[in-house]
């Protein structure tokens, strides 16, 4: 079988598949991003681009369990206490649904309140602030009360915490109209969105992930500068590729740069797509890219049934892209059960990289 296209309508590839194995000639090479510099962790992103916005704006402050004499549960609030002080940075009882609603009464007077949860477990106890208050406010106010708020912490699996400390909300959140969730990967994005998350004018789910807080990703002389920002609503190709679209967010973006890595020795080049943003959905760029590549797999730590998975296969068969597809969509997801205690069996319920592996060849039909 082989296949020509014209690639961003300059460069040409060819592939070729023989013995099961696909090839591409000649290689094209693309980077995404300016001249790397630095090393920072996920932590040190955050830390940084909180402090920055509360010194920018003296409306910005801080609340939750541990943030300040503690310096927060994972060390993200590290030194703003002793910065900024008790005004604006807050311990709050363990009572999520208190300081939530602290919270959003303070964005509705004006101010630009940071709610911590310890884990977004807990914001199960505030969900009626986060949804009823937070998100319809401005619709049921007809655009007179704005409700600037982040909501921020760790989602999703840990290690060891069970069944009731490690799901996935990036599904339950983007369900709901008024809210913008966030899932960020790398330390540029935990950065310039988090900024971005503090100065709209909406309420923002921002949804971290407590295994890459302490991962450092090599950033720009840019991603460092207090003006720098990422857009709401962008998706990000990490990896070009030509045959299939892997698409992600969080941690399974390491997950599928991982998979593609390993798929890129048998001569498979996946193009990977950080999605950043879950609400509103980089729909553009996913289209995009399964009109070029014509295959598509979706990658998730949450729970198949209604995730993020499903929406973006409901998307590609209702758009244009759907005639492209030269294989049924395959999505990869955490397992649909609660996660369990026992060490051996949390590797089974969430996606690995051999698992990316698996789907990717079953969707190009390759041993």
């Amino acid at each position: 079988m082989a296949l020509s296209s014209t690639l961003f309508g300059k460069l040409k590839f060819s592939v070729s598949k023989a013995n099961g194995l696909f090839k591409v000639f000649p290689v094209a090479s693309f980077s995404t991003s300016s001249r790397r510099s630095a090393q920072v962790m996920v932590r040190d992103a955050l830390n940084t681009a909180m402090d920055e916005e509360m010194e920018r704006d003296e409306r910005v402050f801080l609340l939750g369990e541990e943030v300040a004499m503690y310096d927060g549960a994972y060390k993200v609030s590290r030194g703003l206490w002793k910065k900024y002080g008790d005004k604006r940075v807050i311990d709050t009882p363990i009572t999520e649904i208190g300081f939530a609603g602290i919270a959003v009464g303070a964005a509705m007077a004006g101010l630009r309140p940071v709610c911590e949860f310890m884990t977004f477990n807990f914001s199960m106890q505030a969900i009626d602030h986060i949804i009823n208050s937070a998100a319809k406010t401005f619709y049921m106010s007809a655009g007179k009360i704005n409700v600037p708020i982040v909501f921020r912490g760790p989602n999703g699996a840990a290690s060891g915490v069970a069944a009731q400390h490690s799901q996935c909300f990036a599904a339950w959140y983007a369900n709901c109209p008024g809210l913008k969730v966030i899932s960020p990967y790398s330390s540029e994005d935990c950065r310039g969105l988090l900024k971005s998350a503090i100065r709209d004018p909406d309420p923002v789910v921002f949804l971290e992930n407590e295994l890459l807080y302490g991962v450092p990703f090599e950033v720009s002389d840019e991603v460092m500068s207090k003006d720098f920002i990422l857009p709401i609503g962008k998706a990000k190709i990490e990896k070009v590729g030509q045959h299939i679209t892997l698409v992600a967010h969080s941690k399974a973006v390491g997950t599928c740069l991982d998979a593609a890595k390993e798929l890129s020795a048998s001569g498979i080049e996946c193009e990977v797509i950080n999605l950043r943003t879950i609400r509103p959905l980089d729909e553009k760029c996913i289209l995009e890219s399964v009109m070029k590549t014509h295959n598509l797999v979706t990658v998730e730590q949450g729970w198949p049934q209604c995730g993020i998975g499903s929406e973006i296969c409901a998307r590609v068969i209702e758009s244009p892209a759907f005639d492209y597809l030269d294989a049924p969509v395959v999505r990869v997801t955490g397992a649909d059960v609660p996660m369990p205690y026992t060490k051996s069996l949390e590797p089974l319920t969430i996606p690995q990289a051999q698992d990316v592996v698996l789907a990717v060849k079953k969707v190009l039909n390759v041993q």
